[in-house]
């Protein structure tokens, strides 16, 4: 590695500060902040956390959408050796208690809006000593901008290591109470790092790339985009929260020329009835992930936009992606377009059967994977860490399989599988079978109870506007194009499906009402 690149979060704003002072490296809503700017604001926040009485390793929340401010409290975190907690402020006061909780947060950031949710917790988080106020834009003067104002802009000397916490980041929670995975500093690098020893470019900044964060970097992957984006030095456009007509105008006004985003956020820009290949001139890359995308809409992106696609499989407790599927493989009806990829130079992955074995070729099983970006481990949770990181091998819940060219293609979460008659049926293959069909905008394939077969396929159907079809008509469709055990038996016509922030279905509330009163989700 090149010895002036930072390799820790700290020591990114200093080191842009000193080689590109003046280049933006936030735009949001109408304003830029220059590198030189964030660093010395960053300072003087990581001063005011200590001056509060943080010390090393104490957990610091955010609760709010997203800002410059975010970004700037992110690096104080990192500069004064505290760990982030991000919030995401769509959840329930009960969620936000669990977290705040569960993470010993000593301090929180917090926007107005939030504030009287905070005090309602407040007398159960004994851990929580100082709550501040975010400013609006019409209170300047007041909250953050008061809280750290007397304190050095200086820099400030934490000695981090690449191993140590930088970050706690909460789980989705598509089973369980979420687990917080403490995030260290070199999850945040290695995807770059492992791009150059492979001397790709499949996921990459260049100096005058204004990349957007689409996903929130509340979560993760949105924070990692961001930070590679810091560490490269190139200017981030933020959005306080995603909408497709924005996002679009973005694109087209800002010149992003790159970003990441989930499925369901292109599709959101695709229906935009500004969403013209001219709107997305300036983009030259699109790297998406965090749930499957449909060959229908994959089609329809590689048509109307005109830029390199790349596709990122992770989790939370990966800390960066282990598989791309490099832009080569983005052609309409090419042979690839329904794998995962490649796994990333320095990461190992395996399948393994249920019996413990490694699989063979095209033999599907459980994905785990080895890689230098891995979480730290849950956060007071050894039992659940353990479960997760087996000899080193990180158990990644999701069914999938490798083909003789070492390309990983998904199946299914593990935990998703429906079990009909003893055999597996994955619900993303019965999801895609059903996207096919004119009439269906999209679906969710899930077990219900049956008496005979233990478990049966139950299709949740969202339809397209003024389209109808029914239940017989969608199973005569899918006669031939899948096995006759996978077609599902019932069918159910929803508005819209549930997601959790990132875009994933969250298949646990479909089931929920078929499984009420059984003791188990399995039958």
């Amino acid at each position: 590695m090149n010895d002036s690149r930072p390799c820790t979060l700290d020591a990114i704003t200093g080191h842009h500060a000193r080689c590109r002072p003046d280049h933006p490296a936030i735009s949001f809503e109408g304003t830029e902040v220059g590198y030189r700017e964030l660093h010395r604001e960053s300072n003087r926040s990581a001063h005011a956390l200590l001056g509060a009485g943080l010390e090393r390793g104490a957990r610091v929340a955010y609760l709010g959408k997203e800002s410059a401010r975010y970004y700037e409290i992110a690096f104080a975190c990192a500069k004064s050796g505290t760990v982030l907690v991000p919030v995401n402020w769509r959840l329930t006061a009960p969620e936000i208690e669990h977290i705040l909780r569960d993470s010993d947060t000593a301090l929180v950031f917090a926007e107005r809006e939030f504030l009287d949710t905070l005090a309602r917790l407040r007398p159960d988080l004994g851990a929580l000593r100082t709550v501040v106020a975010l400013d609006s834009e019409q209170e300047r003067g007041a909250g953050f901008t008061a809280w750290k104002t007397g304190h050095l802009d200086t820099d400030l000397t934490v000695d981090a290591t690449p191993d140590d916490a930088v970050a706690q980041v909460y789980t989705s929670g598509t089973t369980g109470a979420p687990k917080g995975a403490v995030i260290a500093h070199r999850s945040f690098f290695a995807l770059g790092e492992s791009m150059r020893q492979g001397g790709l470019d499949w996921v990459d900044f260049r100096p005058g790339d204004r990349s957007l964060i689409s996903l929130s970097g509340l979560h993760l992957a949105g924070l990692n985009w961001s930070m590679q984006g810091f560490a490269a030095g190139v200017t981030n456009v933020v959005m306080r929260s995603f909408i497709g007509q924005e996002a679009v105008r973005l694109i087209r006004e800002a010149g992003v020329t790159t970003t990441f985003v989930a499925p369901a956020m292109l599709q959101m820009m695709l229906d935009e009835p500004a969403a013209t290949a001219q709107s997305f001139a300036s983009l030259r890359k699109v790297v998406y992930g965090a749930s499957p995308i449909s060959e229908a809409l994959l089609s329809r992106c590689l048509e109307v936009i005109g830029a390199d696609f790349v596709q990122a499989y992770s989790a939370t407790e990966a800390g960066n992606a282990v598989a791309l599927l490099p832009p080569g493989e983005h052609v309409p009806g090419g042979a690839r377009l329904r794998a995962t990829g490649l796994a990333c130079p320095g990461v190992e992955v395996r399948i393994v059967t249920e019996d413990g074995r490694e699989a063979a070729v095209g033999e599907p099983g459980e994905v785990c994977v080895r890689t230098p970006a891995r979480m730290l481990g849950y956060w007071k949770n050894e039992e659940a860490s353990a479960a997760a990181v087996v000899d080193g091998w990180l158990h990644m819940g999701d069914a999938g399989y490798l083909d003789a060219d070492g390309y990983l293609f998904l199946c299914d979460r593990v935990k998703d599988t429906i079990i009909v008659a003893g055999a597996n049926v994955y619900p993303t293959e019965v999801e895609e079978a059903l996207g096919r069909h004119p009439a269906v905008a999209e679906a969710a394939v899930i077990g219900v109870p049956d008496e005979t077969w233990g478990e049966a396929v139950h299709a949740c159907v969202v339809l397209r506007e003024g389209q109808e079809v029914s239940p017989r008509q969608l199973m005569l469709s899918l006669k031939g194009a899948i096995a006759d055990y996978k077609i599902p038996m019932s069918y159910g016509f929803v508005d819209a499906l549930p997601r959790n922030p990132t875009g994933k279905i969250l298949r646990r509330e479909l089931r929920t009402r078929f499984w009420e009163g059984r003791r188990t989700g399995i039958h």
